[in-house]
């Protein structure tokens, strides 16, 4: 067997560890939060069943390239150790609870310095955008409702049930289209159907195992948010990240950090509850949003690093 082929398949297998046992927390985070009445299985069959859509559908409109045109303007690339290994760090890093950006790092292996610019910046954009807006709606809401102490009242439960399950669908559809690519970059372009089958029987093994495993250490950032475990707080919270997304998508083709847009999203929500909440006070705000913003500037670091060193140390000197 073939070297190249072999770093492909450690690469392709890494990143798809660390798409969903990283990355997918995002979405599917606050769903596994806020139904821990259902039994795991069922909440993995539901993820599983978009997931096999949002890949076939992607597939089958944009002449079989899965990444609905996230990687145009990263061409392929024959994959050598180095791009092997930047998944590897970002599994080693999951693995301690940072909530590293898989765009950047695995990314930055294989773009150039004037994309990864680009990257930066739709997502330092994307997280201020988030933030913004979240802190817009958090506001709005709760001159409404407390999503703490405010009961959904029971004729209603099963109403927020369902729209929680459908809008989370819809942000899983909508995460993927970015966030595929950061798995897709080890393939072709436009791959065959049997490589089509191939990615969708490994992302739902592993998507499963990160739902028996209840989101891994990365699904404590969800917890340590006010109330992420309510069907109301996480349907809303989904659907406006879902809209976030869904802009972003259609804005260009560049890809994004999502890590960032996810961060930026609950540090505004944060910020809100604090601002209307008297008893909930910023000073224990800015811990919780240093801490996350850290983590990510930890990736970012790593991101750069990895991309400096291949295109100035390791291409030119043949390796």
């Amino acid at each position: 067997m073939e070297l190249t082929l072999i770093y492909t398949i450690i690469g392709f297998s890494l990143a798809a560890y660390s798409v969903v046992a990283n990355d997918s927390v995002q979405t599917l985070g606050t769903f596994m939060a806020s139904n821990q009445r259902f039994k795991w299985y069922w909440l993995a069959s539901a993820a599983s069943a978009v997931l096999a859509f949002t890949l076939i559908y992607g597939w089958n409109v944009n002449d079989g390239d899965i990444t609905f045109g996230r990687l145009n303007k990263i061409p392929y690339q024959t994959i050598q150790w180095y791009h092997a290994a930047a998944p590897l760090i970002l599994v080693m890093l999951t693995r301690i609870g940072i909530p590293v950006s898989t765009t950047f790092l695995v990314l930055s292996a294989f773009a150039s310095t004037v994309i990864l610019e680009k990257v930066l910046m739709k997502s330092v954009v994307g997280y201020g955008l988030a933030a913004m807006v979240a802190y817009l709606v958090w506001l709005t809401i709760s001159y409404f409702i407390n999503e703490k102490f405010d009961k959904v009242k029971e004729n209603h439960r099963n109403a927020w049930v369902i729209g929680q399950w459908c809008t989370t669908g819809f942000l899983w559809y909508t995460w993927l289209s970015h966030d595929v690519a950061n798995i897709a970059v080890f393939l072709p372009r436009q791959i065959s159907l049997n490589l089509l089958i191939v990615c969708i029987v490994l992302l739902n093994v592993l998507l499963f195992y990160i739902f028996w495993d209840r989101g891994g250490r990365i699904q404590k950032i969800v917890y340590s948010k006010t109330g992420t475990r309510y069907t109301r707080s996480a349907t809303i919270i989904d659907f406006i990240y879902a809209i976030i997304l869904l802009y972003f998508k259609q804005y260009n083709d560049i890809p994004m950090s999502t890590t960032w847009v996810f961060v930026g999203l609950l540090c505004g929500r944060e910020l809100a509850i604090a601002t209307m909440n008297k008893d909930y006070k910023l000073r224990y705000v800015f811990p919780l949003i240093g801490k996350d913003f850290l983590k990510m500037i930890v990736g970012l670091s790593v991101s750069i690093g990895i991309v400096l060193s291949i295109h100035y140390i390791l291409i030119p000197n043949g390796f």
